[in-house]
């Protein structure tokens, strides 16, 4: 369920009080793990966390007008989610994140990127701080450059 608002306060003051509360929650341990470089905003609809444009000017190959998606975070129907592109693109990482999430005894509800839940104690806080640390600007982008690289290379 994607959102119209065009401001993360927006965004927050549009979701039901309950919601509002895991949501910001989620998103203060990202501010607080978050490393420089990435930006918080909207995008698709939800709190976004991206590369910008002054980092990496090329933008997300979908459509380069928007930043690189890092992660987001979002109310969906019947559940919220975080979207963590920084553990999809990366086979260690997404190896390291499973392992640390099931070792934290929480269920893990997750597909590609995207890892659902319903409540605040569904998720290991400490588990996604340190996802969202784990990547630097500068590593998070050479690792989208070579991702892009090996596609482009496969059609050839």
């Amino acid at each position: 369920m994607t959102s119209n608002a065009k401001t993360v306060r927006e965004y927050l003051a549009s979701l039901p009080e309950d919601r509002r509360a895991v949501i910001a929650a989620v998103r203060e341990v990202i501010l607080q793990n978050l490393p420089k470089g990435y930006e918080e905003g909207m995008q698709y609809g939800m709190i976004g966390y991206s590369v910008p444009h002054s980092i990496f000017p090329a933008g997300y190959h979908c459509d380069p007008r928007k930043p690189l998606p890092f992660a987001a975070l979002g109310s969906q129907k019947n559940h919220m989610a975080l979207y963590l592109m920084c553990v999809y693109g990366d086979a260690a990482t997404h190896a390291w994140f499973e392992k640390a999430y099931r070792a934290s005894g929480k269920k893990l509800d997750m597909g590609k990127a995207c890892v659902r839940f319903r409540k605040l104690g569904d998720l290991p806080l400490e588990v996604i701080g340190k996802a969202i640390a784990r990547v630097p600007v500068a590593e998070y982008v050479a690792r989208y450059e070579e991702v892009r690289r090996q596609m482009k290379s496969r059609k050839n």
